[in-house]
């Protein structure tokens, strides 16, 4: 059955909802639940799989010596023209999997047969203003809802059931450039999201809300100088400005329009307890136009979940001039050094360096580059604020042209853009999807307009090699060193995921999703979807076989963006498809 989002959704009776998806009466995702995400094999109710993003699966049926033997079971069509880039990771509850797809959609399917229970479709307006394409990153699970963001900025929650409407809130104006892209986070009760806009001039923002009715309970800008807000008994409280002081960091009244969204989300980390987010890049694109830091843009924060307040703050490009954002995800992990255990986390940024910082204070720890070539910078200091090359900043336009056009490299589309990066708790490796590109940039005069671009820059893209763009690459977060890397000639686009079964997994827009050796970079098997691959793979125990899903559909920023870059992938199709593979159970070595 489908739901549109302005129509009345047909009504069931308990019973005929209880026959419509199996183990209905025994469905319940709890708190625990979440928080076990990241141990649990036999479902997978977290972006990320599990809160704090590893994207890491303790399944080892399948493995390096039998994913040979990996066969396609399944496959879902996600039908009509609405095809574009498809980015979301499925989740899996009781049997049914649950995935978003271009265009607002949720899907409810059988896992085991691939049959589609029900669908919704999220009535959008004519008005939308997504940036990058319509994708949409995937849902939350939360006791008998299913929970997803839109693009014109709302947050819906369905029935797992049926599909139906629970609640719909409105959480920001979409005429003014708002969209929400990103799967939400449910931490300790709260329903966490961001929004995404930077290139409308919004103002980032962080927002909890009640998952069961959709009631705000607390918002956080991350431009500083806005104020911070919790609602208590219906009534709004001031929760501090953001920074302490309006425009510290910025020049005039551009804090009001200084975008810094955090269009991708965040993960969680419950031995510290704080929320794990990046934001985007400062608006306008012409730093000239605001002079200072600009925060908190271009950065990571680290939030308290009940709240709001920012605990801490680590800015990787101050006063960004490139759009190389800081909105990558920061995945937590520990280490052992000097006898000690290493509470960091680590991001691999937009700007070409790897981040690793101590996730209870946001110190720098260390950081490396962890692409080939780098112009803007020549290098970090020893608190990982880099040292600018000057003459790689586009220059300033005069008030009749534009101002100086640099190369500078990485490109803006990034080193690594959106395309989650995994770690392996066995090998201590984070597997890292990224791209060698460049780029001509100038800048150009600029004025805000509600709901118009709020750029201040032309540009043009450019790989840097002939015969590949992206690189798949095995780092060692305590050393920099690269373990391994596999090259691919289009650039990679879709995320990373990896088993104790010694394998990592991922897709390129040629079509192929791809299984490597986690120790040693050797393609161990391949697959042509017969569409690119953007989506995050996941990997799951059913009736004692591994599974293995991941959404195939060509589309996202590269063909909309990509310049010269987007003439290597013209030719690709477009497609929307959810596939799902298994390694049966006689096939498994030693049972």
């Amino acid at each position: 059955m489908k739901h549109s989002g302005l129509r009345q959704p047909f009504l069931l009776s308990a019973l005929c909802a209880a026959m419509l998806v199996p183990s209905a009466a025994a469905w319940a995702v709890t708190d625990q639940d979440i928080l076990d995400d990241v141990k649990t094999t036999d479902q997978i109710v977290t972006n990320g799989l599990g809160l704090q993003g590893q994207r890491y699966s303790p399944l080892d049926m399948l493995n390096s010596d039998n994913v040979k033997h990996l066969r396609p079971v399944w496959t879902l069509s996600f039908g009509g023209e609405k095809q574009r880039g498809q980015q979301a990771q499925p989740l899996i509850k009781d049997g049914v999997m649950y995935v978003t797809a271009s265009y607002s959609r949720v899907f409810a399917v059988d896992a085991r047969t691939g049959k589609e229970l029900w669908q919704y479709d999220a009535r959008l307006p004519d008005d939308i203003r997504p940036c990058c394409d319509v994708i949409n990153r995937g849902v939350a699970l939360y006791g008998d809802l299913v929970i997803f963001g839109t693009l014109d900025a709302k947050l819906v929650a369905l029935n797992k059931d049926t599909g139906k409407v629970v609640w719909r809130k409105n959480v920001a104006d979409h005429r003014a450039g708002y969209s929400i892209t990103a799967a939400p986070l449910v931490v300790n009760g709260k329903l966490i999201t961001g929004v995404s806009g930077g290139e409308f001039g919004v103002v980032g923002k962080i927002e909890a809300y009640d998952p069961k009715n959709g009631e705000l309970l607390w918002t956080r800008p991350t431009v500083e100088g806005h104020m911070g807000y919790v609602y208590k008994d219906g009534k709004k409280i001031e929760n501090g400005i953001s920074g302490g002081e309006a425009g510290k960091s910025w020049p005039g009244d551009l804090w009001k329009t200084g975008g810094a969204a955090p269009w991708l989300g965040g993960y969680y980390d419950p031995e510290t307890n704080l929320l794990l987010f990046g934001t985007g890049n400062p608006a306008p694109w012409n730093s000239h136009l605001r002079p200072g830091d600009n925060l908190y843009s271009s950065s990571r924060l680290a939030l308290n979940p009940d709240d709001g307040s920012i605990e801490w703050h680590f800015q990787t490009t101050p006063h960004d001039g490139w759009d190389f954002d800081g909105v990558n995800e920061l995945v937590s992990f520990n280490y052992q050094e000097g006898g000690k255990t290493i509470q960091a986390a680590a991001t691999a940024d937009r700007n070409g360096f790897f981040y690793v910082l101590d996730r209870t204070n946001g110190k720098f720890i260390r950081g490396f580059p962890f692409v080939d070539t780098i112009t803007w910078a020549k290098g970090l200091d020893q608190n990982g604020r880099p040292i600018y090359v000057d003459d790689n900043r586009p220059g300033s336009p005069a008030a009749a042209e534009k101002g100086k056009s640099v190369f500078a490299a990485p490109a803006f589309l990034g080193a690594k853009n959106w395309m989650p990066m995994a770690y392996s708790q066995d090998t201590g490796l984070f597997y890292v999807p990224s791209n060698e590109w460049g780029m001509d940039i100038w800048n150009e005069d600029i004025a805000y307009k509600k709901g118009a671009a709020y750029l201040g820059a032309g540009f043009t893209i450019k790989p840097l090699n002939e015969d590949y763009i992206g690189v798949l690459r095995a780092i060692d977060p305590k050393t920099g060193k690269e373990v391994w890397r596999q090259k691919n000639y289009a650039p990679l686009w879709g995320g990373v995921m990896t088993t104790r079964g010694n394998l990592v997994f991922t897709g390129n827009p040629e079509g192929f999703l791809q299984a490597f050796n986690a120790k040693t970079g050797e393609k161990v098997w391949e697959f042509q979807t017969g569409s690119g691959v953007l989506g995050s793979p996941v990997t799951w125990e059913m009736d004692g076989e591994q599974y293995v899903s991941v959404l195939s559909g060509w589309g996202g920023a590269v063909p909309l963006w990509g310049g010269e870059v987007a003439k290597r992938v013209k030719h690709f199709n477009q497609g929307g498809m959810l596939w799902t593979f298994k390694l049966p159970k006689e096939l498994v070595a030693g049972r």
